[in-house]
């Protein structure tokens, strides 16, 4: 079956209902094992176990391949070895502006005429402002969500 949807920064898929969905490619440049964190009933596993590894900002993806793209890169500066980067992947300092451009043109490069991309961002340590300036498209509409609100849910069309 050739899948219409992808995720390039899976991570452990934790905002999909269906997190084995037979429609989407599952991808990620991390593995993680599954590892329990905490313990009694306060312990959760976490896991990066991608269907396919691969880097966002250079996929090895052909152009014009799926009709659905969901991009949730990584939003914080964290240290190299800390558990957060490890469950969420995190934004190197000197390169995020450079990485998430490539990101977002690989997204809309792999993505079929008038398909629609789906963008997930934390402003936490950068602001949206900042991040939608890094792509050519702009974008139809969006939604802040959570306690803060600084998490947001962004839809794009590639309009042919």
């Amino acid at each position: 079956m050739k899948k219409k949807i992808l995720d390039p920064c899976c991570g452990g898929r934790m905002f999909w209902f269906d997190k084995e969905n037979p429609h989407v490619l599952f991808a990620d440049r991390r593995i993680m094992e599954p590892t329990t964190i905490g313990n009694g009933k306060d312990g959760r596993v976490r896991k990066c176990l991608p269907d396919k590894v691969m880097d966002f900002r250079k996929m090895d993806i052909s152009d014009k391949t799926f009709k659905l793209v969901v991009f949730d890169p990584p939003h914080l500066f964290l240290g190299e070895k800390s558990y957060m980067a490890a469950v969420y992947g995190r934004l190197d300092k000197q390169t995020w502006k450079d990485d998430l451009k490539q990101g977002f043109s690989e997204c809309f490069r792999v993505l079929e005429d008038d398909g629609i991309l789906i963008f997930k961002w934390n402003e936490t340590d950068v602001p949206l402002k900042e991040v939608l300036a890094l792509t050519e498209y702009k974008p139809l509409f969006g939604h802040p969500s959570g306690k803060a609100q600084k998490t947001h849910w962004v839809t794009f069309m590639k309009i042919a």
